[in-house]
């Protein structure tokens, strides 16, 4: 079962504090362009719009700004994590009309080109996430905007449950990516340096 790409629409998480990096991280420079522009462009290839999780008042919200992208907050009292900026691009796909949220993480530049669109083929109209033989990639996944409801209930009373259990309540079918190096999370300075050694590499 394919779905009208109007139907979908994605989200950078980029709201963690980024404390192991020294500086926020989502706005890192790889190649001229911040990361979170890196996840944006990634997800425009199966989304009809793209925002971004930030919190306020960070670099990270004015490159959003300065980018067009809209910009998405936690609800207060949320507990700070991956879930509660899940559920805040949840209520805005919603009010989009969206049936689907594609979600992507910040910091991994080389994760591959066709992530979301193979997720959305193997999550017809349910959730999928990527999987590697590192385990569960649970950043990188799409989210029916029914499942609201759930996780508007896992993040009740400031609780804030693995992304990936959720993920996995709701019955997310797994799809399968190599290299897991594709995946790596950029955490320290050191971490985008060898991302950018990698990218340079000829091919």
């Amino acid at each position: 079962m394919s779905r009208d790409a109007s139907a979908v629409v994605g989200l950078v998480l980029a709201g963690g504090r980024s404390v192991r990096f020294g500086g926020e991280k989502a706005v890192a420079v790889l190649e001229g362009r911040p990361l979170l522009a890196w996840a944006a462009q990634r997800l425009r290839t199966a989304c009809a719009n793209v925002a971004i999780n930030v919190r306020p008042g960070t670099e990270s919200e004015a490159a959003a700004k300065a980018l067009g992208l809209p910009t998405l907050y936690d609800a207060p009292g949320d507990a700070a994590g991956p879930l509660a900026g899940v559920k805040a691009g949840l209520i805005w796909a919603e009010a989009q009309g969206a049936s689907t949220l594609a979600v992507s993480p910040c910091d991994a530049p080389l994760l591959p080109n066709d992530l979301y669109v193979r997720l959305l083929e193997r999550a017809e109209a349910g959730a999928a996430m990527a999987e590697t033989s590192d385990g569960r990639q649970p950043l990188c996944a799409v989210w029916p905007v029914t499942a609201l409801p759930l996780v508007r209930e896992a993040l009740a009373g400031g609780a804030h449950p693995p992304t990936w259990q959720v993920l996995e309540r709701l019955g997310a079918r797994k799809v399968f990516f190599e290299p897991p190096e594709a995946y790596a999370n950029i955490n320290t300075p050191a971490d985008l340096a060898a991302v950018e050694a990698v990218r340079s590499r000829p091919t």
